[in-house]
This record gives C-alpha cells, sequence and structure tokens, in this order.
C-alpha cells in the first residue's frame, strides 16, 4: 500500500515523526568515513542524515556533460533531471525514516510554502515555530534543530559548502543558520504556482514532451521543469523564482550545495514534487529528453540513463515518473 503524504500544518503525527525521524539519522552512524566519500580532513564517522548533505553537493559538482560546467548543468540541477533525481532522494529519506523509527506507514510531510506567500511571507510562519521547524538565527535557537554546544544529542552541521561548493568538514561543527528573507523578501504564491503549472508548449511544437522541458535542456530552457525549478523568467528585477525563491528566502544553510543540512529542504523538496505530480496528472508522465538525445551532451539526463546513489538502488528518469504505488499526496495542486 502507498503511504500518503500530507500537509505538515495538517497533520502533527507527520510533523513529530519527521522531527524524530531526522533527529535520530543525525545520530545514526553509516560504515561510511568522510574520507571514504571525498570530503577532506581527518577521518571522521559520517551520520545518515549527513550522508544525504554530501550526495546532494556532490550532485551538484557533478557536471553534465562530462567534462562540462556543473553551474551551467549538474547531475541534479539546472535540466530536466532536476525533478526525478530529487523525487528519488526524497523516497531513500522516507525510507530511513520508516527503518529508523520503525514505523513502515510513515510519510514525509510537506510544507505548501505557496500559502505562507499569499500571506506576505511572514517570518513567523507557523512552520518556523519552536513546535516545527523552530526559527531564524545563527544559529537557529529555538525549536527541535537548536544548538545546544553542551548536548551531544543536539541537532549539529557537521558538513559545509566551501567557497567553491566543495563539502568539506565543520570545524568545530556547529549550529543550523537561517536567515529569513534577507536575500529576498518573498516566498512564491499560489498564482505563482498556477502560473507554472498552465504553462504551455512553444509555438509550432508537436512533441508533447516539450511541455515538460525543451533543447537545450538547461537553465534557459522553456518549460514547465525550468519555470519549477526557477531559472526563467529571465527577469534581473526578480531573478528568482518558485524552488530557487523559497532556498534563497530562508538563506543560511539553505543556500549552497549543502543545502539538506536544514530539515527544512526535504519539505520543501517534497511540495516541489507534489507540484510535479499536480502537473503530470494534467498533461500526463511526460519526460524529455529521451534515449534518442546524443550521449555526448545529454548523457545523465536522458529518460533512462541511470540516476546513482550511495543509499539506494539506481534508478532512471522513465521508473519514477509514476510513484503510485510508493506513495500519494493528500491533495494536488
Amino acid at each position: 500500500m502507498p503511504v500518503l503524504r500530507r500537509n505538515i500544518l495538517d497533520d502533527t503525527t507527520a510533523r513529530d515523526d519527521y522531527l524524530a525521524g531526522v533527529l535520530a539519522l543525525k545520530q545514526e552512524r553509516t560504515a561510511f568515513t568522510t574520507e571514504q566519500l571525498g570530503v577532506p580532513g581527518p577521518p571522521a564517522p559520517v551520520f545518515t542524515y549527513d550522508q544525504f548533505v554530501i550526495w546532494h553537493c556532490w550532485t551538484m559538482m557533478t557536471p553534465i556533460p562530462p567534462g562540462g560546467s556543473p553551474r551551467k548543468r549538474n547531475a541534479a540541477h539546472r535540466g530536466p533531471i532536476f525533478l526525478p533525481w530529487h523525487r528519488v532522494m526524497l523516497a531513500l529519506l522516507e525510507t530511513r525514516i520508516q527503518q529508523v523509527l520503525g514505523k513502515p506507514d510513515f510519510a514525509l510531510p510537506y510544507w505548501d510554502w505557496a500559502a505562507d506567500g499569499d500571506l506576505g511571507s511572514p517570518t513567523t510562519a507557523t512552520v518556523f515555530t519552536a513546535d516545527y521547524l523552530g526559527g531564524d538565527g545563527d544559529p537557529v535557537h529555538t525549536g527541535p534543530f537548536a544548538h545546544r554546544p553542551a548536548d551531544p544529542t543536539s541537532f549539529t552541521v557537521r558538513i559545509e559548502s566551501d567557497p567553491n561548493g566543495m563539502p568539506v568538514q565543520a570545524v568545530p561543527p556547529r549550529g543550523l543558520r537561517r536567515s529569513f528573507a534577507r536575500d529576498w523578501p518573498t516566498l512564491p504564491t499560489t498564482d505563482e504556482v498556477k502560473t507554472v503549472l498552465a504553462h504551455k508548449p512553444p509555438a509550432g511544437s508537436t512533441d508533447p514532451a516539450d511541455r515538460y522541458d525543451t533543447t537545450a535542456f538547461d537553465s534557459s530552457s522553456q518549460g514547465f521543469r525550468n519555470l519549477l525549478e526557477g531559472w526563467i523568467p529571465r527577469d534581473l528585477a526578480r531573478p528568482v523564482h518558485a524552488h530557487n525563491q523559497v532556498h534563497v528566502w530562508i538563506g543560511g544553510d539553505m543556500a549552497p550545495g549543502t543545502s539538506p543540512n536544514d530539515p527544512v529542504f526535504f519539505l520543501h523538496h517534497c511540495n516541489v514534487d507534489r507540484i510535479w505530480e499536480g502537473w503530470m496528472s494534467r498533461y500526463g508522465r511526460l519526460y524529455a529528453p529521451g534515449m534518442s538525445a546524443p550521449a555526448a551532451t545529454y548523457q545523465g539526463e536522458r529518460i533512462g540513463d541511470p540516476i546513482v546513489s550511495p543509499l539506494g538502488a539506481t534508478t532512471t528518469p522513465g521508473s519514477v515518473l509514476d510513484i503510485s504505488a510508493v506513495y500519494t499526496y493528500d491533495r494536488l495542486p
């Protein structure tokens, strides 16, 4: 039976289980050391939650195509792989929380940030109160992820990004950082989500998959994926949109490649995944590019190319387009 993902504000059980699961995975050691996962410095144990942080950061630094620039297109962002890759990551975290809590019916909750955008993007939104994820600060000092230096079980950032975007050890380990509304003042709104969902393929297009993404499959592409990821429309007065806008609004540890350090990352991406699922329920389980696209340019993004994870079995974009046997959402946008 698929599990049911709900709005975190509507399900206190899912909230409590998510908070408990994250804290448990923060204390659960893996068989790996930082040295084995390519993080410089003296070898240190890697904990399960931090393995997600390292994976995300390294994937951001993996260019597509090989030899290109990861800041133009990488194995998780700025291209069509963005939505399937994060779907795989969410499902793996969901599985790890089910295992660590012994609750096979646990489902990741989502944060509907557009609802808070409609309210004027309050920095005191319910999701950031002490009963949920805690609030702003350097370090965050309220809620379950507040850092207490004298308490070894409190939430601690052990891996961070260096100025070049590479994962490094935080020396010393530190508290979680947030800086609400300092780098961008607002969250996306419901009307903006509706605009993303209503996107039409380019004039003259005959391929239904063009509604999802278009050549050159990067941050300039005209398509639903790029609208939702947040690179278009190009507007110097408002350079971030949708997914990107949420990261920038929260700031702090949500800004660099190690953004999964902030547990709000997974609630945010669960909502992004929900929007994608709502789009597919309207237009079909479309994806581009297909396997006929040249490997020299698009290998790693095509529908049958492997999504490699250090946390679970390899899969492909095509295999995760229909995830209804694993999870569903309480409501779609």
